[in-house]
């Protein structure tokens, strides 16, 4: 019962959501200004003092160094958010990422918290798509995500 709800839910029910009433936080312009790398656009969604940890890199970053990591970071990308969670001010964004060429993606986690309308703190979690370790698909456990798991 509860399976066929979730899979009957559109995915992304609004790009601009709700903080606190009436401030509203655009997730999706934000994460395309960072597939596109554009600096000025991805700077004005953070307040000026916003802290931005990488943790699966153990890398903490003021506003200007994230955009620094972000646009310098070679290649051009290309992505689309998969799920999006708000609880209050948090937003907890699922995005899929890989260069336009598509030789690999990756998925991001991202805890956004917001005050007044801006990212205050940004904390992500980033990790490779691939095949399951030898030693598992060995085992012959778990299949491929599909429909039927969400």
């Amino acid at each position: 019962m509860i399976k066929n709800a979730i899979r009957e839910m559109p995915k992304l029910v609004r790009a601009n959501l709700t903080i606190g009433g009436n401030t509203m936080f655009d997730y999706a312009g934000f994460i395309k200004a960072v597939l596109q790398q554009d600096g000025t656009e991805i700077h004005s969604y953070f307040a000026d003092d916003a802290v931005i940890n990488w943790h699966c890199t153990n890398e903490c970053f003021t506003v200007d160094e994230y955009i620094i990591a972000n646009c310098e970071y070679p290649g051009k990308w290309d992505g689309e958010i998969e799920t999006v969670h708000q609880i209050d001010n948090l937003f907890v964004v699922i995005t899929k990422v890989y260069p336009k060429d598509r030789s690999a993606s990756f998925h991001c986690v991202s805890f956004i918290r917001c005050l007044n309308g801006k990212i205050a703190t940004l904390d992500e979690y980033w990790a490779d798509d691939g095949e399951p370790p030898k030693w598992r698909s060995d085992m012959k456990i778990g299949k491929p995500i599909s429909e039927e798991c969400l």
